[in-house]
């Protein structure tokens, strides 16, 4: 059974050279290079155009990409349902989805910063994380509800919730608090904090609020010592910090295995 890991930044909020690649099932065979997919362009192609081959493309080319935005993100139902396509099609003829599409083409016409980064960031990763293996990263347009999307080793990336804190239709509907995790230079750590997450989830065993904001500061402090920076900066990511200048030494694995914090 697949398992589909779907996040909202607002959660995290509260707790706490590849630009354009066609064939995804083609690239990272036999390597270990980040790729980030655009699957948001061919997308964008036919939910603008009505465009068949480009609807094609997206069921022959990215079939799981298309059924999990489908399916587990817009959960306009299945992928197989008779009328899906004309209901995939239909949903976003809304003018704000139109206006967020276009917009999505604008800022991220070019990706290459992201697509440097990416491959960076996880090279750290996974030496401090070797049980981690490189995953499939994509972008997409969803509907303004999630941000980043983790299974089946993928990435999805909603491009349409990093268009910067002042984007008009943000100020309209989210808190500033909010607004400022909404930027392109979150992109990286977030998907660093919800990869790790999915392989190193909140232990269910004496689950707590406190266990939960312990676990999410433990990933947080991975990451910015990944990003080389305080991207994420609250009590829990002081607490790790602390605790770590006394374990120097201690395996990352070891750190999101441990309980409690003296």
């Amino acid at each position: 059974m697949r398992k589909i890991y779907i996040f909202l930044i607002i959660a995290m909020v509260a707790c706490v050279g590849c630009e354009f690649q066609l064939k995804p099932n083609d690239a990272n065979d036999g390597d270990d290079k980040i790729c980030l997919h655009r699957y948001d362009r061919i997308q964008s192609l036919f939910l603008t155009t009505g465009d068949y081959s480009a609807l094609q493309q997206m069921n022959l080319e990215y079939p799981q990409e298309t059924r999990t935005l489908i399916e587990d993100v817009l959960k306009l139902g299945k992928v197989n349902d008779r009328d899906i396509n004309n209901k995939f099609l239909n949903f976003y003829q809304d003018t704000v989805l139109q206006s967020l599409i276009n917009e999505v083409e604008q800022q991220y016409a070019n990706v290459e910063d992201l697509d440097k980064e990416l491959q960076k960031s996880f090279d750290k990763l996974l030496k401090m994380l070797p049980v981690l293996t490189v995953p499939n990263i994509y972008t997409q347009i969803g509907a303004l509800d999630q941000s980043i999307v983790v299974g089946n080793n993928s990435i999805g990336i909603s491009l349409d919730k990093y268009l910067g804190k002042d984007y008009p239709l943000y100020l309209k509907y989210y808190p500033e608090s909010q607004r400022k995790q909404m930027t392109r230079n979150m992109i990286v750590p977030d998907c660093l904090v919800f990869y790790i997450l999915s392989s190193y989830p909140i232990p269910e065993e004496g689950k707590s609020q406190l266990t939960t904001d312990l676990h999410i500061g433990k990933i947080q402090w991975i990451v910015n010592r990944i990003m080389g920076k305080r991207v994420f900066s609250t009590r829990f990511t002081a607490l790790v910090a602390k605790y770590m200048k006394h374990h120097p030494g201690m395996a990352m694995d070891k750190l999101l295995s441990v309980e409690r914090l003296p």
